[in-house]
């Protein structure tokens, strides 16, 4: 403590830096993210409102002046070593309250570094955190350089207590070079901190590290739970891809080629999702796992399930109406006040999608479905159209003549003058394609409750740069078996009435 109270009386000449960092929030969406339910979102709740403890230890911590430590290297001074020369350790001083452009939760604190002439041009910087919680360190700024003026670090990233790491947290300034061109004195800080971030492949994954390393599949099946749950492992020396982020769990017990599950998935913590982003998911986590008790409020209180789009409709527009006594039956805790109102209005009522804000029939047209196909998960499936008619590469013998059965009768009225063989030459024509995927399993598919279709969807890239749905093919197994091919059946768009929403 005696030699942070001198570092801030006896400042002499010295660099003046800032640091701006973010305090970690007491309800940090990461804390909550493994929650399945509003039981375990308000026991992670209730851990988070732990730290508040912590938070005030922290506060006392910081009243000391040895909250946080930061060490500047230099970029073009060497020790004997080679490596940079490594700075006194200072720490962060009083809060600056005047500067304009922090963001939402940032703190901007002082900081002056002892840097005598021979040590050179700062290059990098050391930073240790001794308090309990984790801050997220956004930069920081050296002024009046001698030779080099304002120096910026650009760092991002959450710094946990010192203890946690094996080697010292390090960040370098905001300037990118090429290997052959990276100055002397940081070569080797470089090749430490790249040694850190790949990791030895050993050890499992704690939250607080920054590892990127990388593992085959093994984690897809439970077997300890139920043999029938067991699971191949993709990738391996054969078939070196896919990857999955290594967490370095233990082997399961009856399969030890398959790792443990865990209902937490390992992430570098600088991939979490930030502050703000962070408030907007536990808002609507919140307010998602009401929705599990949707079922019981309906029993209790005698509400209908839904008959029709305007009963969904009213959860946005106006929730679920309970009766005056009906909170003080169901016990609401203080977490939930957003979703339950003390005169029983409002209960579940969810943002509206974007989608139904400005029309409430937009989800339903053509454009909408198109644009889904590029936002949802197919895009990576949708391919230019290269002949047509579509052709199957499925075995004839075993399934016949899966040849599309879309014409170009079918197309050419909505290609606004343009043949088919224009639009595929123009690069104007993109199919969806799941037909020889789904076609084998379709008989034991739709032998269940579920049923499915195998389809395929034309689409034309339209002069407004967006996407028109031309035909849609839905095919489905010969009743006589499938050597005889498919049924197939194609839908094409109406500009009115109620075909037009089909």
């Amino acid at each position: 403590m005696f030699s942070g109270v001198t570092g801030l009386i006896n400042r002499g000449h010295k660099l003046k830096g800032t640091v701006v960092l973010m305090r970690k929030n007491v309800l940090d969406i990461n804390a909550l993210t493994s929650a399945q339910s509003p039981t375990g979102i308000i026991g992670g709740a209730i851990g988070a409102v732990g730290g508040v403890i912590g938070s005030t230890v922290d506060t006392l911590t910081s009243f000391l002046g040895r909250s946080v430590a930061l060490r500047l290297i230099s970029a073009t001074a060497a020790d004997a070593s080679g490596k940079g020369k490594v700075g006194k350790q200072t720490y962060l001083e009083g809060i600056i309250t005047s500067i304009p452009t922090l963001g939402a939760g940032q703190s901007a604190f002082n900081i002056h570094f002892e840097w005598d002439s021979d040590m050179g041009i700062p290059g990098a910087f050391y930073i240790e955190n001794f308090m309990q919680v984790e801050f997220f360190l956004v930069s920081l700024t050296l002024e009046d350089v001698p030779n080099q003026g304002t120096i910026h670090f650009v760092c991002n990233s959450w710094i946990y207590n010192a203890k946690k790491y094996k080697s010292d947290r390090i960040f370098f300034a905001n300037k990118a070079y090429l290997p052959s061109e990276t100055p002397g004195p940081l070569v080797k800080y470089r090749e430490e901190e790249l040694k850190t971030l790949r990791g030895d492949g050993t050890g499992e994954r704690k939250e607080h590290e920054r590892i990127y390393d990388y593992d085959v599949y093994n984690d897809l099946g439970d077997p300890d739970s139920n043999a029938r749950l067991a699971r191949p492992v993709l990738g391996g020396s054969a078939l070196p891809y896919p990857r999955r982020g290594r967490t370095g769990r233990k082997p399961s017990k009856k399969d030890p080629k398959s790792e443990s599950r865990s209902d937490s998935v390992y992430l570098p913590r600088d991939e979490s999702f930030g502050h703000l982003k962070s408030s907007d998911f536990l808002f609507y986590i919140l307010k998602s796992a009401s929705q599990n008790l949707q079922s019981a409020l309906r029993l209790q209180f005698n509400q209908p399930e839904f008959t029709s789009f305007d009963d969904v409709r009213g959860l946005y527009d106006g929730g679920i109406k309970l009766p005056t006594d009906a909170l003080s039956k169901i016990s609401p805790i203080p977490l939930f006040s957003e979703l339950f109102r003390t005169d029983g209005e409002q209960v579940l009522k969810f943002p509206p999608p974007k989608v139904i804000q400005v029309d409430q029939s937009a989800w339903m047209t053509d454009e909408e479905f198109a644009r889904e196909m590029i936002a949802g998960v197919n895009p990576h499936i949708i391919t230019r159209l290269q002949e047509f008619p579509p052709k199957s590469k499925l075995d004839s013998q075993l399934y016949g003549d899966n040849t599309s059965t879309i014409t170009r009768e079918h197309l050419e009225p909505n290609l606004g003058g343009l043949t088919v063989e224009q639009a595929i030459q123009n690069n104007r024509l993109f199919i969806l394609d799941h037909h020889d995927t789904l076609i084998p399993y379709l008989r034991r598919i739709n032998a269940t409750e579920t049923k499915a279709y195998a389809t395929r969807t034309i689409i034309f890239l339209q002069d407004n740069g967006t996407l028109k749905p031309l035909a849609i093919e839905l095919s489905k197994p010969h009743p006589q078996g499938d050597n005889f091919g498919p049924i197939s059946n194609v839908y094409l768009p109406a500009n009115q009435g109620v075909e037009a929403y089909i």
